[in-house]
């Protein structure tokens, strides 16, 4: 039970993953990673317990959306950097706001779904959604950590670097070519 719910947790986070190593090539200070991490953690915790609460009718629902949700926000942010980035000067401290408060709840949608089949199977809103979220942590400041090594290796601006990895990933989330 517990080796199907860590790999599952694994799966799920694996977009915050993915999403963290592109927001790692704006090289936030390991405060400003940590919140982005915990902030990812939390909303990938809340999603499968809203899923588990709700039941069926809310997996049903939403199921179809949830990548359409998560490449709209990527693509919606993405853009903006590259905007921001031809417009103005590099900044001398990236902007998270987006990361912090546009971006986790789209990339949890997917959770939601994941807890209203856990809860049909019977799991408690109290193992698995704290797990999610514990994994999803590990996982975003890996995926930060990741992007800033690999944005010390690319000579371009930071945050347009970050908002074309973004605009990128939200085309290959929309046309299902990544989950």
């Amino acid at each position: 039970m517990i080796g199907s719910l860590l790999l599952l947790g694994f799966t799920l986070s694996l977009d915050n993953f993915r999403t963290a190593a592109v927001l790692g090539a704006l090289s936030l200070s390991w405060r400003r990673s940590l919140r982005v991490a915990l902030v990812f953690g939390f909303w990938d915790g809340v999603a499968p317990a809203v899923g588990i609460i709700a039941g069926g009718y809310v997996g049903e629902r939403i199921g179809s959306t949830a990548d359409t949700a998560a490449a709209i926000a990527l693509f919606a942010y993405g853009l903006y950097l590259v905007v921001q980035a031809w417009r103005t000067a590099e900044p001398d401290e990236p902007d998270e706001r987006w990361a912090l408060f546009g971006l986790p709840v789209p990339l949890s949608v997917d959770n939601v779904v994941a807890g209203t089949s856990l809860g049909l199977l019977g799991y408690s809103p109290w193992l698995a959604p704290p797990l999610f979220g514990g994994i999803t942590v590990v996982m975003s400041l890996a995926g930060l950590l990741l992007g800033r090594v690999g944005a010390r290796l690319i000579p371009i601006r930071p945050d347009l670097l970050t908002g074309v990895g973004l605009v990128v990933m939200a085309v290959l989330v929309g046309f299902g070519l990544v989950g």
